[in-house]
């Protein structure tokens, strides 16, 4: 049976439907790995699952503010936030649902905390670890793919900075840089002997595409580079590696760096090169909206091209940026999209797989 007949119509032949065949398209999708934390690897999962059912989203666990940082204090559990985020983004029940688990409390003793952090802590309880509640979460939510946890062993960063001072957790070193505007000399986890999840590890093993970002540089993506055997799996596999630049630079983190030195930075801790395609956006950043992050001390990275090349890593340009927001964000399906075409064109599948990857990219 030709399953790509003609989708000109509402069907093709022998009853298969076009959305019989975009679901089959996604069943053999590839197998990615996201790695990463905090909205934008959320974000970056919201489209892909348009894409692909085989998602394997490794999440840092070092937050320490916000929610996630008083449960974390209070019940010495790893933090769930960003977890949730993840887990929400590639989640197939109702508004319902997510509209419950985003809930935050506005009163009592609650105030600030997000049902969704309450609902991981409990099966956490239940199940006698993070990453075993996690799994319990991605069953009730029936999630595409699944979310894991980096690691289970409660870390927290530590960062060296160029006056010689050292800081501890990843709320204050960011606090800490804002005010004195000093560089990280060196950022490590605590304990340095943790080690990866075994199931990240075996994805990362089996995967087609691996991607890095976006995401904040030193608390979101790097902080998984350091987990033990990460890095080194990720270097051994023969997937694509592929790093999302961040269209913007973060105050606290990355003042000033343009994207060879966000390259440079996580090539240093991955102790090898990782990264063999930079993705970035080409959407004007207007004057209006650059305005609003000036007080930030924020700017569009520079793309400084020649200097990627020369590092052996290729270029892959497209506007992926949100249209008509308020904020600089990576637009979810845009992202996901030429995340796929770049794939298509650098490492075509052929046959009946070929197809499936055409046919989804038709739909955009």
């Amino acid at each position: 049976m030709d399953l790509f007949n003609d989708f000109s119509g509402t069907g093709c032949e022998n009853g298969f439907s076009k959305t019989d065949a975009l679901n089959a398209a996604k069943a053999a999708g590839r197998k990615i790995v996201a790695i990463g934390g905090g909205t934008g690897l959320s974000a970056l999962l919201l489209g892909l699952k348009e894409y692909t059912d085989n998602i394997t989203a490794v999440v840092t666990v070092t937050d320490d503010g916000g929610g996630s940082g008083k449960i974390r204090q209070e019940f010495g559990t790893l933090p769930p936030g960003d977890v949730r985020n993840c887990l929400l983004a590639l989640a197939n029940t109702s508004s319902m649902m997510n509209e419950v688990l985003n809930y935050r409390f506005t009163e009592g003793s609650l105030k600030g905390q997000s049902f969704g952090n309450l609902f991981l802590l409990a099966l956490n309880r239940i199940c006698g670890s993070f990453d075993r509640a996690v799994a319990g979460m991605n069953e009730i939510l029936a999630v595409t793919g699944r979310v894991l946890p980096v690691t289970n062993t409660n870390i927290n960063l530590r960062a060296w900075f160029e006056d010689g001072s050292v800081v501890d957790g990843e709320t204050a070193i960011t606090s800490k840089k804002k005010l004195t505007h000093l560089s990280i000399g060196k950022i490590d986890i605590i304990p340095e002997t943790a080690v990866a999840l075994d199931s990240v590890i075996q994805a990362i093993e089996e995967a087609d595409l691996i991607i890095l970002g976006p995401g904040s540089l030193y608390t979101s993506v790097i902080p998984n580079l350091l987990v033990g055997n990460v890095s080194n799996a990720v270097k051994k596999s023969e997937a694509c590696k592929v790093y999302i630049q961040n269209i913007m630079t973060q105050d606290g983190e990355t003042e000033g760096f343009t994207a060879s030195q966000h390259i440079k930075e996580i090539n240093r801790y991955g102790k090898g090169r990782l990264i063999d395609v930079c993705l970035y956006n080409t959407s004007p950043v207007t004057r209006h909206l650059a305005g609003k992050y000036i007080k930030e001390n924020s700017a569009p990275v520079v793309i400084d091209k020649d200097k990627i090349e020369e590092m052996g890593i290729k270029l892959f340009g497209a506007e992926i940026m949100a249209r008509d927001s308020m904020l600089v964000r990576h637009d979810p399906l845009r992202l996901a999209y030429n995340i796929m075409l770049m794939a298509s064109i650098m490492m075509p599948r052929r046959g009946f797989l070929g197809r499936y990857d055409r046919l989804l990219l038709e739909q955009e």
